[in-house]
């Protein structure tokens, strides 16, 4: 991975700070099933029209979901793109902590044999 892909400038501040918010979450994972209206996302959370628009434009600001307004019903899809980039970020830590186990496990394998 180049340091290109771990520029702090690269959008995933906005990402994360999005993700950061376990109803937002629970609405991503919603949409990954299809899209659905922006009351649709509200009814788990027994939450206003207005408080689960308010997440929703969270979304939309990190390029996480895109609204359309048809009428009076605003519907919402999932744009994973987002996601790819920060778990290609997030693969970056998870190979340092597999090597860091992998070393721990060969010297606890060495002690053990001594």
């Amino acid at each position: 991975m180049t340091t290109a892909a771990l520029a702090p400038d690269d959008g995933l501040d906005v990402v994360f700070r999005a993700l950061g918010d376990p109803t937002r979450r629970a609405m991503l994972r919603q949409l990954a099933g299809g899209d659905r209206t922006v009351g649709e996302l509200a009814a788990p959370f027994a939450m206003t029209f207005a408080g689960a628009s308010k997440h929703v434009k969270v979304l939309e600001g990190a390029g996480l979901v895109r609204r359309t307004v048809r009428g009076r019903t605003h519907l919402c899809r999932l744009e994973a793109a987002p996601l790819a980039a920060a778990d290609e970020w997030l693969r970056f830590y998870a190979a340092f902590w597999d090597r860091r186990i992998d070393a721990l496990e060969e010297r606890l394998r060495a002690e053990a044999g001594e």
